[in-house]
């Protein structure tokens, strides 16, 4: 079971821009990184017309394309999965990331900007780690520059570092 860092933080606050720019750094460092996005919206993966999407509407539970470089797998589902059957789902890596899903009680990296005028995840979630800021903050936890993805990656390395020997 890979470990799991949460990625959380109000709409608008840099959660995927912060991802992007830490992907390659982690991956410099030697962490197979994965990376699971929570959306509260129902999403159409698909394309309407596409043999898989007809396959998917005709009633095949799953579809999976194949291509010489990625594969994506269409699947529908009864319900939402569990964090635990998201991650079964996963080829083996190191670490995943996951952005959303804010409320589960996992190890969490808050993106937090102040300017947003939301209120801070650190000051009543107990499993936020860090948080990466783009203003000058006083917290409980490491604030880490949310512009410096070099550092967050370090701080990322190391906890994943100590979580890998629990």
């Amino acid at each position: 079971m890979p470990t799991v860092l949460g990625v959380c933080g109000y709409s608008g606050s840099g959660k995927t821009t912060l991802l992007e720019a830490l992907l390659p750094a982690l991956a410099a460092r030697g962490v197979a990184v994965s990376v699971i996005k929570h959306s509260h919206h129902d999403i159409e993966l698909d394309t309407p017309g596409k043999d898989s999407f007809r396959h998917r509407r005709a009633g095949a539970r799953e579809v999976m394309v194949v291509s010489p470089h990625r594969f994506g797998l269409f699947a529908e589902t009864e319900r939402e999965l569990s964090l635990d059957e998201q991650i079964a789902r996963l080829a083996p890596c190191d670490l995943v990331l996951l952005e959303g899903q804010k409320t589960l009680p996992l190890a969490k990296l808050e993106v937090y900007r102040p300017a947003l005028g939301k209120p801070a995840l650190h000051d009543v979630d107990p499993d936020v780690i860090a948080v990466a800021c783009d203003a000058p903050l006083r917290a409980g936890v490491p604030v880490l520059d949310l512009n410096d993805a070099e550092a967050v990656a370090d701080f990322i390395a190391g906890w994943l570092s100590g979580a890998a020997r629990v």
